[in-house]
């Protein structure tokens, strides 16, 4: 279940830091940026008819959660039975904020992705959604008269670093860095990573709501 756990992981870790160029692309202009949202919907033709390869992916970044998520359960029921009995006294240990809020952050991000598909995807919750204008849609998103969502957005995307920080460094542990020089190294990897990330995902919001982007 660990294993599942970490390779899952790592493959959502790389769609992030694809998304998360293909965000970036918004700082270029309105024309690349939509002309990206529209590559995407072509990806693999001329071989895979119209937004085939588009689906492949979501299927597989589907079966990824899923998997993410079932194993994260059995884990969390598995040490619940381990230990049937309660401590009557559980002193505190030492640990990261990320390490004792990941089942919490890992909920917070659960809604995040179904509103944000609701939202910039589908057009579901976006009261000015227009099919194919994925820059309007963005800068729209964003405005400043909708603080709350750029709020909801930061929160989330916060809780994706943090979850990100454990995550990453508790998967390169189960996939063999186990060594005091290795969980060193795990540590600094798993922060650099979560940094960027979070980085990348918020300055798109920001640049919007500040009038950087618009």
């Amino acid at each position: 279940m660990k294993i599942i756990m970490a390779v899952s992981g790592a493959v959502l870790v790389l769609y992030l830091f694809a998304h998360m160029v293909g965000n970036l692309k918004i700082f270029v202009g309105a024309a690349d940026f939509d002309h990206y949202a529209h590559w995407l919907r072509e990806l693999g033709a001329p071989v895979l008819p119209h937004q085939w390869g588009l689906w492949m992916v979501r299927i597989g970044l589907t079966v990824a959660v899923i998997a993410h998520i079932v194993s994260a359960t059995m884990l969390t029921i598995r040490a619940r039975k381990a230990r049937p009995v309660k401590y009557a006294h559980r002193p505190k240990v030492q640990g990261s904020y990320a390490a004792r809020t990941m089942r919490w952050g890992g909920v917070i991000i659960l809604l995040f992705v179904i509103y944000h598909i609701l939202d910039l995807t589908t057009g579901t919750v976006h009261p000015d959604f227009a099919e194919g204008e994925v820059y309007n849609n963005v800068v729209a998103d964003f405005a400043p008269e909708r603080w709350y969502v750029t709020l909801f957005y930061v929160v989330s995307v916060v809780a994706v670093g943090f979850h990100l920080r454990h995550g990453i460094w508790s998967a390169l542990r189960t996939l063999g860095q186990q060594s005091a020089r290795g969980q060193r190294v795990a540590r600094a990897v798993a922060l650099v990573i979560s940094l960027v990330l979070t980085a990348g995902f918020l300055s798109v919001p920001f640049a919007v709501t500040t009038g950087l982007v618009g």
